[in-house]
């Protein structure tokens, strides 16, 4: 936690530094971060499998910015998959479960309705367990 909140105040205060206009200060409010062996692997996946585009500090973190949420990926030698189950929305929820078996990703439990729309969960390169729901 603490370390996730230290690269979280370095990513703020980098942003914030760099004058150029492609490097946006990260969206205030929820930061999400995850432990990565390949940064390069990670950065691939999210990309294909939801558009995710990022900023490099360094060699070992890449941050990432949407509407919704910003967050980062911290290169790391373990990572423990786990934690709170983060979902990401999509209108299309056929075409994300092909985006994320294209990217390499797991499907863990395949589309289910509940009230409110269909989701479906799925394991990322480095085992995290995530979730994408619709309306539809």
């Amino acid at each position: 936690m603490l370390h996730t909140l230290k690269m979280a105040g370095l990513a703020a205060a980098l942003a914030l530094a760099l004058p150029s206009p492609a490097i946006a200060a990260p969206v205030p409010g929820t930061y999400v971060e995850f432990n990565v062996r390949d940064l390069a692997r990670a950065k691939a996946f999210y990309h294909a499998a939801f558009g995710l585009t990022f900023t490099d500090y360094g060699p070992d973190y890449a941050s990432f910015q949407t509407a919704d949420i910003s967050g980062g990926f911290a290169r790391t030698a373990t990572v423990r998959p786990g934690g709170p189950l983060l979902v990401f929305h999509e209108a299309d929820l056929t075409a994300a479960e092909a985006r994320v078996r294209a990217a390499g990703g797991t499907i863990v439990r395949p589309a289910f309705s509940y009230p409110g729309g269909r989701r479906f969960h799925f394991r990322d390169p480095d085992g995290y367990e995530l979730a994408v729901w619709s309306e539809h």
